[in-house]
């Protein structure tokens, strides 16, 4: 067996600790993981970008740092987050003819390069991470490795189709409605959308949008210590979560207590469920029961505010609108119809069209849904006092590829379709609260089904305190796919 083969389904964790005890290099797991990857990738379309040489150079250099994920090896998801030198599409057929390269890392970035982590390039994604399924013109369609047919979801479903079929043990990712979560519930693997302020943007972007950034991997440990050596505000940050009592590490096997926890497995505006979905949210519940927490159906009324899609869909109009100012700026010219997809050219337009007076409606609506959403977890006499909110991740099993495509005479097809199968996510970007989804339910297919765990604003580490216990009570690791 070769080392790629022997390492294939090790966890981050796992890898760094190799490195640190002496039995492996870094360019020894570097090494494994392309192997991987050029066995694999042409099937699945997952990695886009690749400077496998310079990966190398980096492994090899007696000066590659000293963190605790020293020499493991990792992809960033080709939108938005910037590392010196090397190529930047978000998906956009503009950026990706121009070969454009950012000219220095964003914080995210730099942070983990200071773990020790060894880049090895870039995963696919929608094009400006508008759709929950990853099949950008420019790029073509990225493949789940449980079902080739199907979508690994996205927009970070580059990362996880590379996770989940072993290529790395852990890839970064973003999420602006749902981006983290939706791809780990459609491929089996943990996913963290954390709060709010949690992880820099800087210096490009804005904490104070939808948007975060984390990971998607194969295990809580590593979710846990991704964020260790990740959050934190960095140089003019102003939405800045409260820094964790102790290490995010430390939650990992600690008593979460006695919690109050909801079960939502309804559709939130009652609209058909797909039963493995609704099954995976109860048996999650009974899962909980039994490890001793108080477990009801119940969950936030304002889920059901038929206004939410309305107020998201202007916000995230307006972010595509950024979008393509900022290729255009860029590349120092408007961009033409085919630069840009239909979908996100007519969003950008309806944004243009509207008044700020628009954008600060949709923006006071947003802010307002948000504080009668924290009320559910807020404790008495404030709010209703529960801990923890379930659900399902996603409304559907993975759709098949090409569901999404655009289509010229109805731009908006693919949005639409979008929305019937991810409502349970986009509210907690609004709400701005932390959500992982856990890769606990399977269909009768074999299909990995995820579970939201929703807490309160902060709350990551009560998040991964109950991940951590249910990982442990019914464990995921030996399922994976069989390509």
């Amino acid at each position: 067996m070769t080392l790629a083969d022997e390492t294939r389904w090790m966890d981050a964790t796992e890898q760094a600790a190799l490195v640190r005890a002496g039995d492996v290099h870094p360019t020894e797991l570097v090494t494994a993981a392309v192997e991987r990857i050029e066995q694999m990738n042409p099937t699945l379309n997952a990695v886009v970008s690749q400077w496998f040489d310079e990966a190398l150079g980096w492994a090899a250099d007696p000066d590659l740092p000293g963190g605790p994920l020293r020499g493991v090896p990792f992809l960033l998801k080709d939108l938005s987050t910037a590392m010196a030198g090397q190529p930047l599409s978000n998906g956009n057929r503009a950026l990706k003819d121009a070969g454009w390269r950012p000219p220095a890392d964003s914080t995210l970035v730099a942070r983990y390069r200071a773990a020790g982590l060894v880049i090895l390039g870039r995963t696919n994604t929608p094009e400006f991470g508008t759709l929950p399924v990853t099949e950008p013109e420019a790029w073509g369609p990225t493949r789940n490795p449980w079902d080739l047919s199907r979508t690994p979801g996205g927009s970070s479903g580059g990362s996880a189709a590379a996770v989940a079929a072993g290529m790395v043990p852990v890839a970064h990712a973003s999420d602006g409605g749902g981006s983290i979560r939706i791809p780990a519930s459609c491929c089996g693997l943990v996913g963290l959308k954390v709060s709010q302020g949690r992880t820099s943007m800087g210096p490009g972007r804005d904490e104070s949008g939808l948007s975060v950034e984390h990971v998607v991997a194969r295990s809580v440990r590593d979710t846990a210590l991704l964020l260790d050596v990740s959050h934190g505000p960095g140089v003019g940050d102003t939405v800045i979560a409260s820094p964790p009592a102790r290490p995010y590490a430390a939650e990992i096997g600690a008593d979460p207590g006695r919690l109050r926890i909801g079960v939502q497995s309804t559709h939130p505006l009652g609209l058909p469920l797909d039963p493995a979905c609704a099954e995976a949210a109860r048996t999650a519940g009974k899962l909980l029961a039994s490890l001793g927490h108080d477990v009801d159906e119940a969950w936030p009324a304002m889920q059901a505010d038929p206004s939410l899609p309305v107020h998201f869909t202007r916000l995230w109009a307006t972010q595509r609108a950024l979008a393509v100012a900022r290729v255009e700026e860029i590349v120092g010219r408007p961009t033409t119809d085919d630069e840009v997809e239909a979908l996100n050219r007519v969003m950008a337009e309806h944004a243009r069209q509207s008044s700020a007076l628009d954008l600060a409606l949709a923006q006071a609506a947003a802010s307002n849904f948000r504080r009668a959403l924290h009320a559910w977890w807020a404790p008495p006499p404030a709010g209703d006092g529960w801990d923890l909110l379930v659900t399902p991740t996603v409304a559907e099993l993975p759709p098949r590829i090409g569901e999404h495509a655009n289509d010229p005479s109805d731009p908006m097809a693919p949005m639409r379709r979008a929305g019937r199968w991810v409502p349970f996510t986009p509210a907690f970007n609004l709400s701005g609260q932390p959500a992982i989804s856990l890769p606990l339910h399977e269909s009768p297919e074999g299909l990995p089904v995820g579970v939201q765990l929703v807490a309160a604003y902060g709350g990551e580490d009560a998040l991964l305190r109950v991940a951590a216990q249910l990982e442990a009570a019914s464990p995921w690791a030996h399922r994976q796919p069989s390509l």
